[in-house]
Order: structure tokens, then sequence, then C-alpha cells
């Protein structure tokens, strides 16, 4: 495939190369976290000129083997428009419409186990009044109760996409979950809490016994206090460069 000037000199761009980087270094650590299934399910990430084409792991490759050089650069109609790797078309339907109709410039979707777990249940998603954890995504979660198969088609992937709305998390029925966030470090922080979250909470149940909700105001509060001061999610994330 030739890759036209424009898109091949952004592609090289030093912004567009940090965001490769980072892109790949969460991919990688979600690989480390546990977080990953097959060569299944991506994470993209918006280019910051507001010419709706973004980067996205390619299609074939394990998480953890996921470096700058191998990030693709698509546009919201799934074309390849640079790197060398092919893409897959599930990716570009759900991608393509989280970024065009909810507006995330950074948009992960895993298949994450215990995240995954509680979407299978009737509640089908997390409850945000039981952990301290949890309590970061009170009132930010959407559930998306219809499950419909593989998205194989656009029509999927904007039905995601409007059932989501202007939630930073969605929980997929039968499925999945998708964390979208303003930048990659705070997606992925998110990312890794939910997992935590829904990982306790699926223990929590497990144990039989009665649980002890906290208020929803306090939950609320709880939220505030934590995205109030996201230092921490940017020194997780450098942890994490360091780490892999």
């Amino acid at each position: 495939m030739s890759t036209a000037p424009s898109h091949a000199a952004d592609f090289a761009s030093d912004a567009v190369h940090r965001l490769r980087v980072d892109l790949a270094l969460a991919l990688r650590a979600a690989a480390h976290h546990g977080l990953a299934e097959g060569v299944c399910n991506h994470f993209s990430v918006e280019l910051p000129d507001g010419s709706g084409r973004f980067l996205l792991n390619p299609r074939g490759l394990h998480w953890s083997e996921v470096h700058g050089d191998d990030i693709v650069m698509v546009d919201t109609y799934g074309e390849r428009l640079a790197g060398r790797h092919p893409v897959e078309s599930t990716a570009m339907h759900i991608h393509a419409a989280v970024h065009r109709i909810c507006g995330h410039a950074c948009v992960m979707h895993t298949h994450m186990p215990h995240a995954t777990a509680l979407t299978l249940t009737t509640r089908r998603g997390l409850d945000t009044t039981l952990s301290q954890t949890s309590m970061r995504f009170h009132g930010r979660i959407a559930i998306d109760e219809r499950y419909n198969g593989l998205a194989l088609d656009h029509r999927e992937g904007e039905r995601i996409a409007r059932a989501m709305g202007k939630a930073e998390v969605a929980f997929l029925g039968n499925h999945g979950v998708v964390v979208c966030g303003a930048r990659i470090d705070y997606c992925y922080d998110d990312l890794y809490y939910l997992e935590r979250a829904c990982q306790v909470e699926v223990i929590a149940r497990s144990t039989g016994l009665a649980l002890a909700p906290a208020d929803p105001a306090l939950a609320a509060d709880v939220g505030a206090q934590t995205l109030g001061e996201r230092l921490q999610s940017e020194l997780f994330f450098e942890a994490l460069r360091r780490l892999l």
C-alpha cells in the first residue's frame, strides 16, 4: 500500500511518535497485568490535529510484543494510512464510532476477565459503592445490556457508541468493557483500576457473605477526590515505562 506524503510526514512527526510509543507501552502494560486476550481487542488514540485520524494496534500481534513502530494510523473509514501491519475490521467498527460519536481521544477495549465476568451478571457491571477503588468510577459508567454478537459492521459500533454516550466507561453485556479518556496515561490508569475493582467485587461476592455498600453520596465524593489529583496516574504510567 502506498502512503500519501502528508500522512507519512505526520506519522513520523515527533508528536505522533510519542503517541505511538505511549500507546504501545499501554498495550504491553495491559499484557503484563493480564488484561489481554490472545491477539484480540484494541487500544486507539486520536491525533491531536482534529483530522479524525487515529492510531491503533495492528492485527495479529500480541500486546506484549507491540512497540511504537508497530502502531498503525487509520482514518474513520478504516483505511490504513501509515504503518506496516494490517488492521482488523472489528477494531474499526467499535473504535471509529466511539471516537466520532462520543468524542473521546483515547479508547481502550478489552475482554479483561473480572470486568467481563460482571457483564455476565444481571447487574451487568461494577457496583461503584463497594470498594474505595470502585468509587472512582461512580457516575462515570454506562451499561449496554444488549449483546448483538461480533461488531462486524459500522452499525454495531455506532450502536455501542450511542449506548455509551458521554460516559467514560462502558460495560458491554456478555462482551467486555470500553474505557475512554483524554490521555493515554489517564485512560490506562482507569483501565487498570477498573479491573482491580471488578476483581475485588467478584472475590467478595464469591464468599457468599452479605456485602456492605457505602452511601452513594460518599462514593461520589471519593470519586471526585480520586480524579481531582491525576498526578498518581502520570506517575504510575512512568513507572510502567521504566519497568517495561
